[in-house]
C-alpha cells in the first residue's frame, strides 16, 4: 500500500473528506463529520489508523504483526497497520471497509440517506 493508494481509496467511499486538523501532516479521513482513518504523510513506513470492534482488534493483533494498537488513540477501538509489512492491499482496504462502516453506521440515519444520495 502507498500513500497514494491509501489516500485514493479512504476517499472512494461516499461522503469521505480528507482534513488536517492536528497538524500539517496528519491526514484525517472522515465521513459524516466522524474519523474513520488517520495517516501521517511523514516517515519511512506508511502508518494508518482505524476504528475497529474491540473484540475484532484484539484478534488482529494477536495474528499480526503489523497490527498494533492504535497510536495516540483509544487502544481497545483503533488500531495502527504498519502497511509495506505482511498485510496485502487487499487486506488493508478490508480493514478501511470495516472502519468505514463502522463509523457510517453510527450516523443518524438522515445523514446516511443524504450521503448515500449524493453517491
Amino acid at each position: 500500500m502507498t500513500k497514494e493508494r491509501l489516500e485514493k481509496y479512504c476517499l472512494s467511499k461516499s461522503g469521505a473528506v480528507k482534513e488536517y486538523p492536528f497538524d500539517k501532516v496528519t491526514a484525517v479521513y472522515k465521513v459524516g463529520n466522524k474519523m474513520f482513518a488517520l495517516s501521517s504523510d511523514e516517515g519511512e513506513e506508511l502508518r494508518v489508523n482505524l476504528k475497529c470492534d474491540p473484540l475484532y482488534a484484539a484478534e488482529l493483533r494477536l495474528i499480526y504483526k503489523c497490527v498494533e494498537p492504535g497510536y495516540h488513540m483509544n487502544k481497545k477501538h483503533w488500531n495502527t497497520i504498519v502497511c509495506n509489512r505482511e498485510a496485502d492491499d487487499k487486506l488493508v482496504r478490508e480493514w478501511i471497509d470495516d472502519s468505514y462502516d463502522l463509523l457510517f453506521g453510527a450516523l443518524t440515519k438522515r445523514l446516511q440517506h443524504e450521503i448515500n444520495s449524493k453517491a
